[in-house]
């Protein structure tokens, strides 16, 4: 938990430094952020390419687990859907939504190219809670819905933001399904966004 609240502290601070604009807008210019990803994303592959044993790991993914995204997506669309009554948004719009998994810096700019600046806000939000909450819970997720609970919840961000803490929680044992869950989930939402966006 103090690890998800540090996380989220950085978060809530660059929020506050871009409304008060206290950094150059010159600055946004500049893809520091793709940057300090990639520097993520090698340090995570170095320690799974240090660690001898990541083949046999791979090997040894149980075939169920292998369904683990598609159970997430239709997760998530149930509950969107569940949603969608009380709205005055058509399901197809919660199903974009819902089908950013969590990676809102995609999902809203597609989502606002096809639909609008107000559901685009909707999604950057709804995506963000996403990360946020499985960063805060995903200890809580372990003990009470198991250890690849915390996994579902990450969606597409479980292969990079939410990949610290789902190890920490889970386990290093779930490193590789995490990552493998996060690619699939990844890939899936360029191509399920633009769908339900072209649905009326």
């Amino acid at each position: 938990m103090k690890g998800s609240l540090i996380i989220l502290s950085f978060f809530a601070t660059g929020l506050l430094l871009g409304l008060y604009r206290l950094f150059p807008v010159a600055w946004l210019q500049y893809e520091y952020s793709f940057y300090v990803l990639a520097a993520l994303m090698f340090s995570v592959g170095f320690s799974l390419g240090h660690q001898p044993d990541t083949i046999k790991q791979f090997r040894r993914i149980h075939s169920r687990v292998l369904f683990l995204p598609l159970m997430t997506i239709l997760g998530t669309w149930f509950g969107v859907i569940i949603i969608s009554f009380f709205s005055k948004y058509t399901i197809s719009d919660y199903l974009a939504v819902g089908s950013g998994f969590g990676y809102y810096s995609l999902s809203s700019i597609l989502i606002t190219e096809y639909k609008g600046i107000e559901l685009g806000t909707i999604a950057l939000l709804a995506n963000i809670f996403r990360e946020i909450i499985t960063l805060l819970f995903a200890p809580l997720m372990v003990k009470y819905f198991g250890k690849l609970s915390p996994i579902a919840a990450g969606g597409a961000t479980t292969m990079d933001t939410t990949f610290p803490i789902i190890i920490r929680s889970s386990g290093k044992e779930y490193s590789i399904v995490s990552i493998y869950h996060g690619f699939v989930m990844d890939i899936s939402v360029p191509f399920l966004v633009t769908l339900f966006c072209s649905l009326k």
